[in-house]
């Protein structure tokens, strides 16, 4: 019976060929796991963004949920006065300091989660910037901000003292 088994792994067989490309691959496979791993933790880290409140030019999450990742763009700092949309229940929201006001692209009530529902957020909820866009084909590139025509509801600065 060992006979038969070692048969089957002499030099030419398929089965000799299969293993030695398992293996093979297995290695290379195993040695990258620690690369991945390092860049994941230290580097970048890949996320999907699906959606519509960032549509049409990226397309997650909440800040009712700090848990959960959300893709917003911030549009005002601390010490800024932003001209709110509804459902906010104020017209004009002054920026307090280590806050920023967050809002998604696709503009509306309804479309996006954003500060016109929950207001400022606190800095530290911000975990990271989308950097790089993998997919669709057709947008693979790094992320061209100055294609966003920014609003003019922000005045930039002010600071309470009118």
């Amino acid at each position: 019976m060992s006979q038969r088994l070692f048969s089957a792994l002499r030099k030419g067989s398929p089965a000799r060929h299969f293993l030695k490309d398992f293996s093979y691959w297995g290695i290379v496979i195993a040695s990258w796991v620690p690369a991945v791993i390092f860049f994941n933790d230290h580097v970048a880290e890949l996320h999907t963004i699906n959606g519509a409140s960032m549509y049409p030019f990226l397309n997650t999450g909440s800040p009712y949920n700090p848990n959960t990742l959300a893709v917003k763009r911030i549009i005002a700092l601390e010490g800024d006065r932003v001209y709110t949309h509804a459902p906010y229940p104020y017209p004009i929201s002054d920026i307090p300091a280590g806050h920023v006001w967050v809002e998604g692209d696709n503009t509306g009530a309804m479309k996006s989660l954003d500060s016109n529902h929950y207001g400022p957020i606190a800095v530290n909820l911000i975990t990271g910037k989308p950097t790089y866009i993998l997919w669709p084909w057709s947008s693979v590139g790094a992320i061209k901000w100055e294609r966003w025509k920014g609003r003019t509801r922000v005045v930039r600065g002010w600071n309470g003292g009118g």
